[in-house]
């Protein structure tokens, strides 16, 4: 697997008065990697957000926050913003954290499993390769980021619409991916809700890893599906799928937005997850 770094990514400068002056410098946001998967047979581009004060020399480790949909023109900007302002020493509210924005190829390839219905399947030719970009995941890119990074073992993924729908697969399918689960207005329609049917590890008894899950949805109405479904009603239903279990090491919290919709959910609710996955010690 060979990876190539690049550095002085994500700048934004200020280019009218000061470029004028020839005084404008450069704003660094964080760096980009890249990752060849052998996976998905392909290179993958990573945006990585380094905490203020990170060094390779440090002794220190950081938590790793791995955000779907993480291009610069998606999501990557305004999550890292949420981060860094929310381990501001006087918000103090998450611990300064690594952010790896995964930048997109194909997200109906990657973040969906097979489907049975026809009409999904024409409306969506190159879907159905979720199992793939899992293991890309957890084969690939989590041992490259404990390797090239100094990280702990906490971990938590973000996904929003299809990329909630992939972290709900992965929470049932291989929940021991990561220890904090933050979903957004997920896509749980695909394939006709196949995916809360199924039986997972998360459900048992038996099963020991402390596991933090933040739902968000906003008033989203309709989704874009063959047979009718409504979106906060596929987001209850997986609540309480999971709450049914009943287990004492998995957290559930559920966050109703109607003041938001689809497009608008994504930055409130992962603000409201950090509030609620690490309430404040009083």
């Amino acid at each position: 697997m060979k990876a190539a770094l690049s550095i002085f990514i994500l700048i934004f400068a200020t280019t009218l008065s000061f470029a004028q002056s020839g005084t404008a410098k450069p704003f660094v946001l964080g760096v980009i990697d890249e990752i060849q998967s052998e996976q998905l047979a392909e290179k993958r581009v990573l945006n990585i957000y380094l905490p203020e004060g990170y060094t390779k020399n440090d002794t220190l480790k950081y938590p790793v926050i791995y955000l779907l949909d993480g291009s610069a023109d998606e999501d990557f900007i305004h999550v890292v913003g949420l981060v860094q302002f929310n381990t501001f020493p006087w918000i103090n509210r998450i611990p300064k954290s690594i952010v790896v924005g995964i930048a997109n190829v194909d997200r109906r390839r990657d973040f969906t499993y097979p489907t049975t219905l026809e009409e999904d399947k024409k409306r969506n030719k190159t879907a159905g390769k979720s199992e793939k970009f899992i293991a890309f995941l957890e084969k690939e890119l989590q041992p490259y980021i404990e390797r090239t990074y100094k990280t702990t073992n906490s971990k938590t993924i973000i996904g929003q619409s299809l990329g909630g729908l992939l972290a709900t697969e992965i929470l049932l399918k291989k929940p021991t991916l990561f220890n904090k689960y933050i979903i957004i207005s997920p896509s749980i329609w695909w394939d006709n809700l196949s995916l809360l049917k199924q039986p997972s590890l998360l459900l048992e008894e038996s099963f020991k890893q402390k596991t933090d899950i933040y739902i968000g949805v906003g008033k989203e109405g309709l989704a874009p599906s063959e047979i009718p479904h409504v979106m906060e009603v596929d987001a209850n239903l997986l609540v309480e799928r999971l709450q049914s279990a009943k287990n004492k090491n998995v957290t559930v919290h559920f966050d109703y937005l109607p003041q938001e919709d689809h497009a608008t959910v994504t930055h409130q609710a992962i603000f409201n997850a950090f509030r609620l996955l690490y309430p404040l010690k009083k």
